[in-house]
């Protein structure tokens, strides 16, 4: 019965917000009011509602699942984004996986299903 998820994760900068997520992560911006963003990338939308307290973007995440984790890494790494401890490993719970910090320093997973071949 359960079609989709929205992750609604907190921006401390709008105006930064909006630039880091279409500059650097490929997000498309869909609208905006009193601070409150909505963006879009591919079949994903990400909100984020205005927050004044950096502590709670430092403990706040979500995870995306992709197809083509390699590629969207390769996209990302140069940028500087990946997070110090999130480099692209297999994990135990077979998924392959990394992970960035965005400019609010909320941390995002981007992982793929590994097959059992």
């Amino acid at each position: 019965m359960l079609k989709s998820a929205v992750p609604i994760l907190a921006s401390l900068n709008e105006k930064e917000t909006i630039s880091f997520y279409t500059e650097k992560l490929g997000f498309t911006f869909h609208s905006s009011w009193e601070g409150y963003i909505i963006l879009g990338r591919d079949k994903i939308n990400l909100h984020l509602w205005p927050c004044s307290d950096p502590e709670i973007a430092k403990n706040t995440g979500c995870y995306i699942n992709v197809t083509d984790v390699d590629k969207l890494y390769a996209e990302y790494e140069p940028l500087g984004v990946v997070h110090p401890n999130g480099a692209l490993k297999e994990m135990p719970w077979k998924m392959k996986q990394f992970s960035i910090l965005d400019n609010n320093e909320n941390i995002i997973h981007f992982g793929e299903e590994l097959r059992d071949d």
